[in-house]
């Protein structure tokens, strides 16, 4: 995911200062939210990338289900013009 999310640091520093806080404690509070947010969060690119893949992935799975689609049809047209061919000849022998 890429890294693109604004995110004001110093702005979230100063108002955890202004609330009591700590200015050690609201640094490492804000870096640990800024990795956080760059970590775990997914930006309208990355959604769209996202997106696009699974776009993909359907047109070939669609492609890949016609094809097993048209094998597993011959297949059985085989097996019913085989099973046909048993049936004939058995009524000519008996």
């Amino acid at each position: 995911m890429s890294s693109s999310i604004a995110f004001d640091s110093l702005a979230y520093v100063q108002k955890l200062k202004a609330a009591g806080v700590s200015e050690k404690q609201a640094v490492v509070h804000a870096e640990i939210f800024t990795k956080i947010i760059e970590d775990r969060l997914a930006t309208k690119q990355d959604i769209y990338l996202l997106k696009r893949d699974i776009k993909e992935l359907e047109t070939s799975l669609k492609r890949d289900m016609k094809e097993l689609e048209m094998r597993l049809t011959i297949r059985l047209g085989a097996m019913m013009t085989g099973g046909i061919i048993i049936v004939a000849t058995l009524v000519k022998l008996l």
